[in-house]
Formats: structure tokens, C-alpha cells, sequence
């Protein structure tokens, strides 16, 4: 059996990985020169980054023995600080009780606690927006201050428009009172560190986990085409799936063919493909990443790993600095290399921006926050722009996605997985499992539905650190 793999990220190396360890024989078609996809990291300015913040967590058993196992020991515990910058302070996340009484006045907690009083006295019955569900959740005071701004930036259209999926999936099991409750307890009583405030990280960058990954497919048997775009995938008059078309013209022939390519990418580029899927698969869009890198000339900037950027003011979201992950990112070097988020769609006048106008742009912004001392100096920038980062759930998107799947359903030996690949939202840990049981599905018969594997607080945010890494 020979199975062909469309992408190199996190979904399509885990799968190949698991079929190659079982003996079955997978060639990987991957775009760019790198593996690794959207959690690749590379060597910068005599240091090593990623392309933003990637934190591994999960309880899933099965992920965790692919990470260590994969990983063999070269994996540190970094101290997770994170906080929301708004209205020039910063809020801890998770929310530390002390921290939003000193950050809030007096009259902004009160219209917090009397909004949500109204709200839950006067609920808004099945809400299918963002806006909705989370003013159901929360009140309107606090959705405008923690939720509003940062979202908008992310998904480029109104709260209003974003479908209340995005919340229930991401925020589902917190609740004002259990915020509360926890931002006084605190760890109160909690002899370990858990995933909040706890993660596991490769020494040298997220990518290490991928490119060893890679190297262990190699080994098995595999092999990993890079530069290497798939223009479409082959379907015979039997409606099988039987093999791919590439961008040079060459084409190869497989049993099985599990795609990572974006969703609508994939559909529009079937033979036969009837109109209405046609029209479903145009009315679902992805949003684009613009990556900043500043190079700064000082080591003590700000001790978080990742800043929410929540102030209107500025146009970027979020802010990584990977001088507090691990050494051994950045060795000896006595600079600090930060991260300006940026997202886009391609009509926006941002996404064609030269690199030199993003980088002013960057340095102006990271200075209005007063992140940088001004006596410390900008030495170097880098732009990396990043298409098609993040499936969009406009209101409404379940209906042509559901339209896509089923007709995907219709081809045989066909398999989308992956955050491009089956649109859905996933962290690098989701898209793994994808790829791993996409290949049990394969090998051992099995019939887990990857369509219901997605995002999911709870799975993402507890769990005993210590206890993971010893699974």
C-alpha cells in the first residue's frame, strides 16, 4: 500500500509518521522548502525562533508518547507568563484576583458585576454570534474589555459576525464566578504545576519536534519531497481518490491520498465537482499572519512569554518574546528577539505593505506600549507574511463547510486533516491526533470521525504537567 501525504506540518508528519512506523510505504508533497508548517523554527540573527508562540499541551495520552517519543529527552518546563495589555495595563492570564482589582477602578468592577447581573437576569436565548454568546457568558462590560478588540483584530470582521461556534469552543467551561473563584484561590493548595501555568517545549524551538520527525520517517522509509506544490488531487471515474497533479506537471499515483492543503483549495481543484459545492466552498475565506521580528539590543525587556494585545490603538495582537523560553534559543547572544502579530486579509492595504513600512510600523507600536526602554536600540527586522493562517467562522460557515464534507465523504481514499485541511481551528496538538488517527483509520480499520476532532478548553488548559510527561 502506498499513501501519499499533501503537506508537511504537524497533521501530515504524524500520520506519515505512524503509517512509515507500520511498514506501509508514504511519500509527503510539501510546498515550501521547510517541514514543520505553521510550527516550523528557524535560525534568526545567530538565535532560534518560531513563527510565533507554539506551547505543546494536552492530555491526550496518545499525543504526549508521540512528543516524547519523537523528541527523546530533548524537551524542557517553561514557566508560562502570559498577560492581556489594555488601556495601558497589564492583566494577568489566567486572571490573578489582586491584579485586576489594581489594574480596574472601583466603578469599572461595579459595571462589570451590575452588566453581568443583567445579563444573566435577561438572557439572550441561543445566541449564534461571538458577541452574543460571550455578552451571554460574561455581560457587555467585559466582553468590550477582554474579548471585543483582540477578536476583531484576529478575525477581521465585527464580533457580530463571528459565529458563536468560535466561543463555545475556546471559552466554553469558564464563567465569571468560576473566573472569580479562581483568581482568588489562586493556586491555593495546588502542589503542581499544571498546563495554566506550566508547558512542555522542544530546547531548540517547537520545529525540533518536526524536523526530527521528518528525520525519523527518513529512517522508516518514507520520503519527503519539498519545493514540491500539489496542484490537485487525482479522482478516477469510480470516484477514488488514486493520486496527485503537481505544479510541474509530474504527477504520482498512490492508494491512499491524505490531504493538509487548505479545504476550499482542495475541493476547487476536483474534476467533476458539482456547482453548489463550488458555491459552498467560495463562501468560506482564511485569514492571513504578518510576522514581525525586532532584534533588540538588551536582554531585560518584559518577563512574559506572550503578550494579548487588547488596545485598539495599536494593529498588532499579540507580542512573543523568546528571550523567556529557553537558553538554548538563544545561547550567549546579549539581544532579545521579539515578535509583532499582525493579521490581514489580502484586499487590506497592511498585506501589501513593504517590509521597511511594517517594520516602522512595528517599532513605533512596541514603543507606544512601552514594552522597549527607550535607551535600548532596534538592530534588526525581519517580515515573514504567512497565507492562510486561520480558518474564519463567520456566522453561519456551518452550512457550505457541512456541504464540503459530506461531498468529501462522497470520494473514496481521500482524507483531509489538519487546521488548513479539514478548516477547523486546531492547535498543533489537535492537528497530531489528526494525523495519527487518520493513519489508524488507514492501517487498523478503525472509523473514528476526524471531522469531530477540534478545539476544546478543558483540553487544552488542565491537567498535571509532571503526570503528562510521564505518560
Amino acid at each position: 500500500m502506498k499513501i501519499i501525504i499533501i503537506g508537511a506540518g504537524p497533521a501530515g508528519l504524524s500520520c506519515a509518521y505512524a503509517l512509515s512506523k507500520k511498514g506501509v510505504e508514504v511519500e509527503i508533497y510539501e510546498a515550501s522548502e521547510f517541514v514543520g508548517g505553521m510550527s516550523r523554527s528557524f535560525d534568526l540573527w545567530g538565535q532560534r525562533v518560531d513563527l510565533g508562540p507554539h506551547r505543546f499541551f494536552s492530555k491526550e495520552k496518545r499525543i504526549n508518547q508521540f512528543f516524547t517519543e519523537i523528541l527523546d529527552g530533548e524537551y524542557t518546563a517553561i514557566n508560562r507568563l502570559t498577560r492581556i495589555y489594555y488601556k495601558n495595563r497589564f492583566f494577568q492570564y489566567p486572571l490573578k484576583f489582586t491584579n485586576v482589582l489594581f489594574n480596574l477602578n472601583p466603578f469599572t468592577i461595579i459595571r462589570i458585576l451590575w452588566d453581568y447581573i443583567l445579563q444573566r437576569l435577561n438572557p439572550i436565548k441561543n445566541p449564534i454570534t461571538f458577541e452574543a454568546w460571550v455578552t451571554n457568558r460574561f455581560g457587555k462590560k467585559l466582553y468590550e474589555i477582554f474579548f471585543k478588540s483582540y477578536s476583531e483584530k484576529l478575525w477581521g470582521i465585527p464580533c457580530s459576525k463571528i459565529d458563536a461556534d468560535w466561543a463555545a469552543q475556546r471559552i466554553k467551561t469558564l464563567s465569571l464566578i468560576g473566573a472569580v473563584i479562581s483568581a482568588i484561590k489562586g493556586n491555593a493548595g495546588n502542589k503542581h504545576k499544571t498546563l495554566v501555568d506550566e508547558f512542555s517545549y522542544p530546547k531548540h524551538g517547537t520545529g525540533l519536534l518536526y524536523e526530527k520527525c521528518a528525520e525519523q520517517i527518513n529512517k522508516n522509509g518514507g520520503a519527503i519531497h519539498l519545493n514540491k506544490p500539489v496542484k490537485r488531487v487525482l479522482v478516477n471515474e469510480s470516484n477514488v481518490a488514486n493520486g496527485i497533479e503537481l505544479f510541474d506537471g509530474g504527477e504520482a499515483q498512490a492508494d491512499f491520498v491524505i490531504s493538509t492543503m487548505p479545504f476550499t483549495t482542495l475541493i476547487k481543484g476536483l474534476d467533476r465537482t458539482p456547482q453548489n459545492v463550488k458555491d459552498a466552498a467560495n463562501q468560506l475565506y482564511f485569514r492571513n499572519t504578518i510576522l514581525v521580528y525586532l532584534e533588540i539590543d538588551g536582554i531585560d525587556l518584559f518577563e512574559d512569554n506572550w503578550i494579548y494585545v487588547h488596545s485598539p490603538d495599536v494593529k498588532h495582537g499579540r507580542i512573543t518574546n523568546f528571550r523567556n523560553w529557553c537558553p538554548t534559543l538563544y545561547g550567549d547572544k546579549k539581544t532579545s528577539i521579539i515578535c509583532l502579530e499582525f493579521w490581514a486579509f489580502e484586499q487590506d492595504d497592511i498585506w501589501s505593505m513593504a517590509d521597511d513600512e511594517l517594520t516602522q510600523i512595528a517599532k513605533e507600536e512596541i514603543k507606544k506600549l512601552d514594552l522597549i526602554p527607550t535607551s535600548m536600540d532596534v538592530l534588526n527586522s525581519k517580515v515573514i507574511k504567512i497565507p492562510r493562517c486561520y480558518p474564519v467562522y463567520e456566522t453561519g460557515y456551518q452550512e457550505p463547510l457541512k456541504i464540503l464534507e459530506n461531498y468529501i465523504d462522497s470520494i473514496d481514499k481521500l482524507v483531509p486533516i489538519g487546521r488548513y485541511g479539514s478548516f477547523k481551528y486546531n492547535n498543533q496538538d489537535h492537528s497530531i491526533l489528526m494525523g495519527l488517527l487518520a493513519a489508524d483509520n488507514i492501517t487498523d480499520g478503525q472509523n473514528v470521525n476526524l471531522w469531530e476532532i477540534n478545539t476544546d478548553t478543558e483540553y487544552q488548559e488542565e491537567g498535571d504537567v509532571k503526570d503528562i510527561l510521564n505518560q
